[in-house]
């Protein structure tokens, strides 16, 4: 009997491994290259050590060897929605607030080394400080003046956090957005202001009816001091008239006296040509004078 080999339609090992071999030089070429994204900052570790950091774009790193931790440095904010604290009145309040902040570029290292992640870095820095400061600078105003002074309020609780704030980040703004009081200061503070706002109306209504005094005492005035001037008017002109018709009669009387005949002219003017109806005994005719 003659043995015929058996033929394998299995690859050979040689194709196999060269194979493998072009995977992993794939994958490992791929690995090589990285990107940041814009807004980014990427620390740069070779086994676990800093040694840079990259800018946003594509860059190379070792494989297997290099790794790449992206940090962001874009602004966050971050909130606080029920942050207690007590007046220097005593008064107990419920605060919201938020802080913005961000890291600098040239810090991102540093937040890699010392907290690993962003987040870490927020609790171990952010976090502890603001509920402490936030009830500091509120201790210091009275509820009302917290209300009414609220933007010195903001800004004093800013200050206060971005200078107990050290490490590598950045508080760009803080924000106290609502302040909430107990229920029965509420109602203090609402019965308070409906009183002063009812002390206002009445002054208000007092001003008025002192203002409409005025005005009436100025009208009376003026229309007593009308009056007055049409008076002196009226007599002035009854004087001056007077004047004026004592001084028409004394002219007449005057020339009158000058001139006889003017009297008989006079009278003829005044005559309206009628003979008198009865006549006294050895009486003349009126206007016509016999004598010579």
């Amino acid at each position: 009997m003659v043995l015929q080999p058996r033929l394998s339609n299995a690859p050979s090992l040689g194709k196999v491994i060269s194979i493998i071999v072009l995977l992993l030089l794939f994958v490992l070429g791929f690995s090589s290259w990285f990107t940041v994204d814009q807004g980014e900052r990427g620390v740069h570790l070779r086994n676990g050590k800093i040694i840079g950091t990259a800018e946003p774009g594509m860059g190379f790193k070792l494989p297997l060897f290099d790794s790449i931790v992206k940090i962001s440095t874009q602004t966050h904010t971050v909130s606080y929605d029920r942050l207690q604290a007590y007046s220097r009145d005593q008064q107990p309040a419920t605060i919201r607030a938020s802080v913005t902040y961000r890291v600098p570029e040239a810090k991102v290292a540093e937040v890699y080394a010392n907290f690993k992640s962003i987040q870490a870095m927020v609790d171990r820095l952010v976090d502890r400080q603001v509920p402490t400061q936030v009830e500091n600078i509120f201790g210091q105003y009275t509820a009302i003046s917290a209300v009414q002074e609220r933007m010195k309020f903001v800004l004093d609780v800013s200050n206060a956090i971005k200078a107990s704030v050290e490490g590598p980040i950045e508080i760009t703004s803080v924000q106290v957005e609502n302040i909430d009081f107990s229920s029965a200061y509420e109602k203090s503070v609402e019965d308070r202001m409906r009183a002063e706002v009812e002390v206002q109306t009445q002054k208000q209504n007092l001003e008025k009816e002192r203002v409409s005094a005025q005005i009436a005492v100025t009208k009376a005035q003026a229309e007593a001091d009308s009056q007055l001037a049409r008076a002196k008017a009226e007599a002035e002109a009854i004087r001056i008239k007077g004047d004026a018709e004592a001084a028409a009669i004394k002219s007449r009387a005057d020339a009158l006296a000058k001139n006889k005949d003017l009297i008989e002219l006079t009278k003829a003017e005044k005559w309206d040509g009628k003979l008198p109806s009865t006549m006294l005994p050895n009486s003349t005719l009126p206007f016509f004078n016999t004598n010579p």
